[in-house]
């Protein structure tokens, strides 16, 4: 059951149009409130919470570790896999989200500079069909 104060957050942000635009802020809300309302913000220190996200990256790794890669995503799609993927996906989106609230890093803006530097590092006309190279 989720505290008052999250439910505020979750109407609080419902009613502010930019939310729409920036799902990581609306996240970074509840779980800035999740983790206060149960006073583990004392844990959540970056190495503490990279650990953890490392862990989860583990986890969602693991259950395709042994699928042929071929038929990875096809068997993925079977509903139990496909929950416990999604499951372990959303464990890691609410990590890093909460990683880079407490690094004070806008998640979105970070995303999109990013994304904007892969869209000139890899010109479509140049790289069409091939592997990226590490450089």
């Amino acid at each position: 059951q989720l505290s008052l104060r999250i439910e505020r957050t979750r109407e609080t942000l419902a009613m502010d149009k930019t939310t729409d635009q920036d799902s990581f802020e609306y996240f970074r809300q509840l779980m800035r409130d999740f983790s206060r309302d149960r006073d583990w913000e004392q844990f959540h220190d970056p190495k503490s919470l990279l650990l953890a996200l490392v862990g989860e990256v583990g986890e969602l790794a693991e259950l395709f570790q042994w699928l042929p890669a071929d038929q990875a995503k096809g068997l993925a799609s079977k509903p139990e896999l496909h929950q416990r993927v999604g499951e372990e996906i959303g464990d890691i989106v609410l990590y890093l989200v909460r990683l880079a609230d407490v690094l004070d890093v806008n998640l979105s803006q970070a995303t999109m500079s990013k994304f904007d530097s892969v869209v000139e590092r890899f010109p479509t006309d140049s790289v069409k069909g091939q592997a990226p190279r590490k450089s």
